[in-house]
């Protein structure tokens, strides 16, 4: 194991400790420990403060000092967060009489005077070290950031996340947390003098083990596992029309991304959110707009770096609809045998024969309500914001428009689903006679069934392995779309199969 990583830096006054604490938050999650060391009034509750009001997107809420609590409690919008204070104890064989040993899981800890429980601290953490410097002010601190362990890691990529930012200007900048998304990428608002722009933390990571015949999940499935796409895309949108954000500052190799801020105006209202229709319809004219395009293959990235967009063939979505199989099922309590295995994957293969010989277009994946953004002051299909589409393939035009009309987080009415599906079919056939729409319903059904088995697992998996249960909550509106698709006679044998061996979601 290599050693601990360490930086320096100062700290003028309580403004910078908070942005030091926000971007520290943007890089650490569930079951990560900060300890904050130094004198009587260094500044530790401060910093876990600020952290706590940034997590909390609550610059009000109240954080009092632990000292005489010992641990305070917070239910935070990312994860809940322990903030404890070891002043007032002897040594690291009080941690658990007071329910700091063993540490909470899923949980974020931050710790103040950990010197006081040396040697029963957990070997992977970080340390920030705040010390006076009145050489640059009197309310001025140093800090010394240290990762051990596994921590490391995490503290070469703050000191890189902050040297990116001082490149770029916005080192003072104020930070607004961002709701993450089902991926390892992390976002912030930052708002300099010159407006409102989006940070983007995508680490260079790939989804599993190497399991899919040497592949991991997202190389088998061609998800990105770096940067270079979502540049590659985002710049291929625009070429093209279509509005996705102008990308300002890119750190390629760290996966660092300060990008145009679209706001915030979605496609859908009220509780529970309902989809607006009008927008709706015109995020179905963009995509007969896109799929009646001839799109390249290859796309510039910087200017000696080129990005090939992968097929999504037949293999890569089988390996899809197999979360089914390796996650939803035995969440379900069913052990799938290898016979089993053998019938689905037959199923799917013949299903998939069709898609996979269709004519090819940019399929951005994730082309749904939480990936849209309405701008109100662009025209016709420039209103919608696309944001999300670092893993386009080439693959059938069918699957945005599902990903569309059967949204997997919000409830889309069959009316209105087919009416879109209508009116996407109008919109081809305006611009091609020779657009097939029965042909275009089969292809529809298979890749809505296809779409909506690898998201009963998705969630599953993400429940399992990610520790994030509250995606179990869209199982049922995912098996209502799913129980839609079989029912297309393409796809009877599909049917039969799902309902002799699939139960529907707990709940």
């Amino acid at each position: 194991m290599s050693g601990p990583s360490r930086f320096a830096t100062a700290l003028l006054n309580e403004t910078a400790t908070a942005h030091l604490m926000a971007d520290l938050a943007l890089l650490i999650g569930p079951g990560d420990v900060i300890t904050l060391s130094g004198d009587l009034g260094a500044g530790k509750t401060s910093a876990a403060r600020a952290m706590i009001r940034y997590l909390a997107s609550d610059d009000t809420i109240e954080v009092p000092s632990p000292t005489f609590t010992l641990a305070q409690h917070y239910d935070l919008p990312p994860c809940p967060l322990l903030h404890a204070d070891l002043y007032r104890i002897s040594g690291p064989d009080e941690l658990e009489e007071i329910g700091l040993a063993p540490l909470p899981e899923d949980t974020l800890v931050l710790i103040e005077w950990p010197d006081r429980a040396a040697g029963g601290l957990p070997a992977d953490r970080i340390d920030i070290a705040i010390s006076h410097s009145p050489a640059l002010g009197s309310a001025a601190r140093a800090a010394e950031i240290t990762g051990y362990g596994k921590a490391a890691s995490q503290v070469s990529r703050l000191a890189a996340l902050r040297q990116f930012l001082d490149d770029a200007g916005c080192l003072d900048a104020e930070r607004r947390r961002m709701p993450g998304d089902a991926s390892t990428r992390s976002y912030a608002r930052i708002i300099c003098s010159d407006g409102s722009f989006i940070l983007m933390n995508a680490p260079r990571r790939p989804d599993g083990p190497a399991i899919h015949d040497g592949k991991s999940y997202s190389a088998a499935v061609h998800l990105a596992e770096d940067i270079k796409p979502f540049v590659a895309i985002a710049r291929g949108l625009r070429d093209h029309g279509f509005s996705a954000p102008v990308i300002h500052h890119a750190d390629l190799e760290s996966g660092f991304l300060i990008t145009e801020d679209f706001g915030s105006a979605s496609f859908v209202e009220g509780t529970p959110p309902t989809p607006i229709v009008e927008r709706y319809q015109t995020a179905t004219d963009l995509l007969a707009a896109l799929h009646c395009q001839t799109l390249p293959d290859t796309l510039p990235v910087a200017a000696d770096i080129a990005y090939t967009i992968p097929v999504f063939d037949t293999e890569a979505m089988l390996v899809e609809v197999g979360l089914m199989l390796d996650w939803y099922l035995i969440d379900r309590g069913i052990e799938p045998s290898e016979d089993l295995r053998a019938e689905f994957m037959t199923i799917w293969r013949a299903l998939l024969a069709k898609p996979s010989a269709a004519s090819r277009t940019w399929v951005l994946r994730d082309f749904h309500s939480p990936n849209l953004i309405w701008l109100e002051q662009q025209r016709d299909i420039r209103k919608v914001g696309i944001i999300d589409f670092q893993d386009t393939v080439l693959g059938p035009a069918a699957y945005d428009l599902v990903s569309l009309l059967q949204d997997a987080r919000v409830d889309v009415p069959e009316s209105i689903e087919l009416a879109l599906l209508t009116r996407y079919v109008k919109a081809r056939l305006e611009s091609d006679a020779r657009f097939d729409p029965a042909g275009f319903a089969e292809l529809y059904a298979i890749m809505s069934a296809q779409r909506n088995t690898r998201l009963l697992g998705t969630f599953a998996r993400l429940n399992r392995r990610d520790g994030k249960p509250h995606y179990l909550r869209h199982q049922p509106r995912i098996w209502t779309y799913l129980t839609r698709s079989l029912a297309h006679p393409a796809l009877s044998a599909a049917q039969e199969w799902y309902q002799n061996h699939v139960p529907p979601p707990a709940g």
